[in-house]
């Protein structure tokens, strides 16, 4: 395995031949098959099986609603995504490159934050929310090195979709991985309690963390085993107690900020009576809707942009100026087209499963479910998709996939009114899975291919960040909208789920007109 395969500089253009390059290719995928792993393994430990794990322990469904907001933090990575390129990490830059770096410094961060998590529990909600947020922090940090590296890699439809089917495959068999195997820890763990106590570990939960936060330490060693991008071997074990070094202080500060903040965070929202009882949907809609008037605003301003222009060659603000500029009005479109092309997936994630439990499932059946069914279902979607995006055009995939996605979500609705059986559970988790596979597939090759190769990691942090931002806000409100519609004497469940699939069809609705969006061409050198 060469390290040109693996400099984060160097895009698939530059391979030498026809042969070394179908070769770079595939290693790469194996690559990008190792960081989906990565990225994707604790991805539902901040999200499902914290929904959960509150379910078990008897927290309010208003309550766990709140904790999806939790998952708004990677729709904020273009905050922090151009420091990755601009910045390396002392030590494992030098011996491993800048996104490597990044990456290693980012699976630290998921190990400890997973550590942490296993020994909170239901009596400590702040401490388990201010984990939780430092989780999705470092799983975020990871993507977005992962995906700057991607777009550089495959510069084209054809490049782009074995890449992204491989990082998605290797992500949702993670989330499976994760999701199953922690569910079915957490339910035979009392059967492994003499073992497990013998340790000093408490079973059931905290046995669960404990086993993802092993499972994402296992990528660390295989990413510093590869080949450096330097010559040799000389100066690894220096850049390996460098990186750790300089990781523990950049861990142990940034956990002091977001302790710091969540405190003022929880403050105001006391001083303002916000509870479990509040309705929180209209600011939260309120609050949806201030990107978009923003950028409405700064258009005509962008658009009339000089080449030096502070807004254009700013290093904060330049990459995400830049796309405004490239589509025109056609931005604002795009934007909206993107926020609710996966509103189902997203807000099936956060209350599928306590709806599952209320239907009287054990966390061992669900288990079950979320793990060959919900594998093989995702692996045949994803790769399904990611090949229809090499063959058509995106107006046709990207219909297909908001087709299938939608009826996953109605799928929850049709098991609720089934009796309880578990080959039923399975067919509600298969179709949810394979729509979502599939679906998400093609989204991130849509938006590769709408990322300037300028600004790679900035740009795809920032579209595929604002594409779930109005999914995740409208996801923490969820628990809410459903005791409401329960209290009004509806059946609350139902309507969500009815409600989150007809939104994500009504993504097609803009085909028409995002199939004319084409950038205005760079006028800089």
């Amino acid at each position: 395995m060469t390290a040109m395969a693996f400099d984060a500089d160097a895009p698939a253009a530059a391979f030498a031949s026809d042969h070394e390059a179908r070769s770079a290719q595939r290693r790469a995928r194996i690559l990008y098959l190792m960081l989906g792993f990565s990225a994707g393994l604790p991805f539902y430990m901040f999200s499902t099986v914290l929904a959960v794990r509150l379910t078990d322990h008897g927290v309010a469904l208003a309550i766990i609603g709140f904790f999806a907001w939790v998952q708004l933090l990677p729709t904020f990575k273009f905050l922090w995504a151009p420091l990755l390129d601009r910045y390396a990490v002392p030590g494992f830059t030098r011996f491993w490159g800048k996104r490597r770096g990044w990456i290693m410094l980012s699976q630290l961060g998921i190990v400890t934050a997973l550590v942490a998590m296993a020994f909170t529990s239901a009596d400590s909600l702040a401490l388990t929310a201010l984990f939780a947020v430092l989780l999705a922090f470092w799983t975020t940090t990871l993507e977005v090195a992962a995906d700057a590296w991607r777009v550089e890699l495959g510069p084209t439809p054809e490049l782009q979709g074995p890449l992204a089917a491989a990082n998605l495959w290797g992500y949702r068999t993670a989330m499976v991985a994760a999701g199953s195997g922690a569910l079915l820890f957490a339910d035979v763990g009392g059967s492994l309690a003499p073992t497990l106590q013998s340790f000093g570990i408490a079973p059931g939960w905290t046995a669960a963390y404990l086993l993802i936060a092993v499972a994402a330490f296992v990528p660390l060693p295989i990413l510093a085993a590869l080949p450096s991008e330097q010559r040799g071997t000389r100066g690894r074990a220096a850049a390996l107690m460098g990186g750790l070094a300089t990781s523990a202080a950049i861990l142990l500060a940034l956990a002091a900020l977001a302790a710091a903040v969540g405190w003022v965070l929880l403050g105001a929202a006391a001083n303002l009576g916000i509870s479990a009882a509040t309705n929180v949907t209209p600011w939260v809609l309120g609050i949806a809707m201030l990107p978009f008037l923003a950028m409405a605003a700064m258009l005509p301003r962008i658009r009339s942009a000089a080449p030096d222009s502070p807004l254009r060659t700013s290093a904060a603000i330049g990459p995400y100026v830049d796309f405004f500029w490239r589509y025109g009005g056609l931005a604002i479109a795009l934007m909206a087209f993107v926020s609710i092309y996966r509103m189902g997936d997203v807000l099936a994630l956060n209350l599928s499963k306590p709806m599952i439990l209320g239907l009287g499932y054990t966390k061992t059946e669900i288990g079950w479910a979320d793990g060959v069914v919900a594998l093989a279902a995702s692996i045949v979607g994803v790769g399904l998709g990611g090949w229809m995006t090499t063959r058509w055009r995106f107006g046709i995939t990207l219909t297909i996939g908001a087709l299938f996605a939608a009826f996953g979500n109605f799928g929850f609705v049709w098991l609720a009114h089934q009796p309880h059986d578990q080959t039923l559970l399975y067919i509600a988790t298969a179709a949810d899975q394979f729509g979502n596979g599939m679906a998400g597939a093609i989204f991130v090759v849509y938006l590769s291919m709408l990322v300037n190769p300028r600004y790679p990691g900035a740009q795809y942090a920032f579209l595929s960040g604002f594409a779930f931002l109005l999914p995740r806000l409208l996801s923490g409100a969820g628990g809410t909208v459903v005791g409401r519609l329960d209290d009004a004497g509806y059946n609350g469940f139902d309507l969500f789920f009815l409600a989150s699939g007809v939104i994500s069809l009504a993504a097609i609705l803009f085909l028409p007109l995002i199939a004319r969006a084409r950038p205005r061409a760079d006028d800089r050198p």
